[in-house]
């Protein structure tokens, strides 16, 4: 969508804040022991509480409310019964609609345990997202945001994961314009324009970018089981600094 009044902006300001503080609720109780269903149970009471709804619930069934993927599997994790253990890497994504309003948002984080490598990943993307939000400004090709995830994953030593993609976002969780690759693309002509809303969401990884789908028909994992991360804002397209609305 393109917000193209105040009470557009404000009203995705609202989603946006609900779901970067859900994320950070639940990153906060990431422990060993914990469920990642218990973990899914934290995010769907504490969205309730708001008067918000589950984005992938309410749009594709998905049966949880939020997505929670351990490595291998980075993107579409289904929540359950199964039990984290310390030194797992895993990724929440957080995305919810409040009064017709969607915002996404997404951290990738290493369970009770620290690693120089996972360290290393998780900072160079979440360093590459902030860059690429950075470059998405109006009057901008869409392709320089893949351009610089590429360059920025090549440049510290990383793939990027070719099938994942952006998205707009906005009246809905998936909205024109599709598929916002993290790769350069020089036959896509398609231009930012001011108030476009988008959900931009870098994945790197230390194997060849590409992934499989598990038995259960949801869950995305590296093709070659290699380590993954993602981080993810939505934000709002200005002719100056993006706003951020996940921050």
């Amino acid at each position: 969508m393109t917000a193209d009044s105040e009470n557009d902006i404000k009203a995705l300001k609202e989603i946006g804040r609900i779901c970067a503080e859900v994320l950070r609720k639940m990153m906060d109780a990431v422990r060993p022991g914990i469920t990642t269903g218990e973990l899914d149970d934290i995010g769907r009471g504490l969205l309730e509480s708001r008067g918000a709804h589950s984005a992938p619930e309410v749009t594709y069934q998905f049966p949880g409310a939020t997505c929670i993927s351990v490595s291998p599997v980075i993107a579409h994790g289904i929540p359950g019964d199964y039990v984290l253990h310390e030194g797992e890497l895993i990724h929440i994504d957080v995305s919810a609609e409040l009064d017709g309003y969607f915002a996404d948002t997404g951290s990738s984080l290493w369970v009770s345990k620290r690693s120089p490598e996972i360290h290393k990943l998780l900072e160079a993307t979440k360093s590459t997202l902030m860059k690429a939000v950075n470059v998405a400004r109006a009057g901008r090709p869409l392709n320089e945001i893949g351009k610089t995830v590429q360059n920025e994953a090549k440049k510290r030593g990383y793939n990027v994961i070719y099938e994942l993609t952006g998205h707009g976002i906005g009246r809905g969780l998936h909205e024109d314009p599709r598929e916002i690759l993290n790769f350069y693309n020089p036959r896509d002509p398609r231009i930012l324009k001011d108030g476009l809303v988008l959900a931009i969401e870098p994945f790197l990884t230390t194997g060849r970018g590409r992934i499989a789908e598990e038995r259960d028909g949801w869950s995305l994992r590296t093709a070659d089981n290699a380590i993954a991360a993602q981080f993810e804002h939505t934000i709002i397209v200005t002719k100056s600094e993006p706003i951020i609305l996940t921050a």
